[in-house]
């Protein structure tokens, strides 16, 4: 099959033929049908992230299972379902408590000894994410997959993998926002976005997004955002503090550059809470007014957005089919996989919400 493999940190993608193994106990066999582009793989090219090399890249897709192996019994040839990178075992201390986005997960993975589920000429390609999702097929734990309604179009289905769930999450299990509650968004990429719409549909009386390009601020205010700040030549925080007469209940972090928790922290109102969702660069600190703490402000991460995929998921589709997710204006541009490349670069430049590959 084809796909994308990183064979160097930093480094650039290499479009190859790589070999997939038959479904074991517990895998499941997809078809990719679609797959996003999203910032946290481009994190690993760029080396803010480390990860095992060879190996092929994606963690955000959908597509319809080709076969199962044994002892599968969630889904069947035929079936269309979103891969999720929060692969949880079911039976740890945090999938039992209901936080099955912290899963260690070893036990979803092939033991010690074993064939790889990716090759190359006898050598083994690792999988990012135990997904590898920028391929024309995917081998993973069942654990790995929700079902979902058929005529869910995949390329829409493929955001509600990562970027819909990472930001409607945070929104709704991380910070649990409160109708009439006030919400400001730093980053209106993708997950941005979904974070908007997640306080939107919770019904946050005003949502502020913030970020450098005109068009992804256009967008946020298409897509809920009741006010909009260019941040590219003021200061973000002093302008909320100014909107909102003293700091907003919820502020989101949706970039995770080493400066924006801290903007984050600084656009609270007393009693506030800021959710970083953005993946800050391995070694970078976060430097924090240690006074503000006496005003009872918070500061808290969220992994893939607390999600508990199999439940989440299901209800992100119906959002968009009664229409309060729009996925639609996520998609910059579909692509083909061979063009990998271009969509990394595009976001290196921010220049654009989610492309989206293409297989079929």
């Amino acid at each position: 099959m084809k796909a994308a493999v990183l064979r160097s940190i930093p480094g650039e993608l290499t479009i190859e033929d790589v070999q997939i193994d038959n479904p074991g106990p517990r895998e499941v066999l997809v078809r990719t049908v679609a797959a996003g582009v999203c910032h946290s793989d481009l994190h690993y090219l760029t080396g803010a992230y480390d990860t095992l090399i060879p190996t092929v890249m994606g963690h955000e897709s959908a597509g319809v299972v080709e076969a199962v192996g044994e002892a599968v019994s969630y889904v069947s040839p035929g079936d269309h379902v979103i891969s999720s990178l929060s692969v949880f075992c079911g039976h740890c201390e945090y999938c039992l408590s209901g936080r099955m986005a912290l899963c260690p997960h070893e036990d979803t993975m092939r033991p010690a000894g074993a064939p790889p589920r990716l090759s190359q000429d006898g050598e083994t390609v690792h999988q990012y994410a135990d997904v590898s999702s920028f391929a024309e097929q995917l081998l993973v734990h069942e654990h790995a997959l929700v079902k979902v309604n058929p005529e869910m179009p995949l390329d829409r289905a493929a955001l509600v993998g990562c970027a819909v769930t990472t930001g409607l999450g945070a929104v709704f299990r991380t910070a649990a926002v409160a109708p009439g509650e006030t919400v400001a968004v730093i980053g209106c990429g993708g997950v941005g976005l979904s974070a908007i719409q997640g306080a939107r549909i919770a019904g946050a009386g005003r949502i502020i997004a913030i970020d450098v390009v005109a068009s992804k601020l256009e967008l946020a205010k298409f897509m809920g955002a009741t006010d909009a700040i260019d941040a590219s030549d003021v200061d973000p925080v002093e302008i909320v503090l100014e909107l909102t007469s003293g700091g907003v209940h919820h502020a989101f972090d949706a970039i995770g550059r080493a400066t924006t928790p801290s903007q984050a922290f600084g656009m609270l109102r007393a009693g506030g809470t800021a959710t970083i969702i953005g993946m800050i660069a391995l070694g970078e600190t976060v430097e924090l007014p240690g006074v503000d703490f006496l005003a009872e402000k918070r500061i808290q991460g969220s992994c893939m957005g607390s999600n508990q995929f199999r439940i989440d998921a299901p209800r992100f589709v119906d959002f968009y089919f009664d229409g309060r997710l729009d996925l639609d204006s996520l998609i910059t541009e579909r692509i083909e996989l061979d063009r990998v490349g271009e969509a990394m670069e595009a976001l290196k430049k921010g220049e654009a919400a989610r492309s989206v590959i293409m297989f079929d």
